[in-house]
């Protein structure tokens, strides 16, 4: 494969980590939000012991564990990414 072509994925592979480890610090940020919120609201429904209150603990609990699920794809993602960056600049060094 041309060492041009090489290069172009390379610069390719490395943007997209950069976006990607952005999004990563993002969604971590995110994630102590929500975990504190979750934990609130878990708190309100067991001291208010209503339905509405318990619907909003499920809710924020809900949006808690999607963002882990959606942090979970992120770094299998970059993991991805950087397997493929070595690969890559082994086929430039060989």
């Amino acid at each position: 494969m041309g060492s041009w072509l090489v290069e172009r994925r390379l610069t390719k592979v490395g943007s997209r980590l950069k976006a990607l480890r952005i999004e990563l610090a993002v969604i971590d940020e995110q994630l102590l939000y929500l975990g504190d919120d979750a934990d609130d609201q878990a708190i309100r429904a067991m001291v208010a012991e209503t339905a509405s209150s318990s619907f909003e603990a499920r809710s924020a609990k809900g949006n808690f564990a999607n963002m882990t699920k959606h942090r979970g794809k992120v770094v299998a993602e970059i993991v991805d990414l950087e397997q493929r960056q070595d690969e890559l600049l082994d086929q430039m060094i060989g």
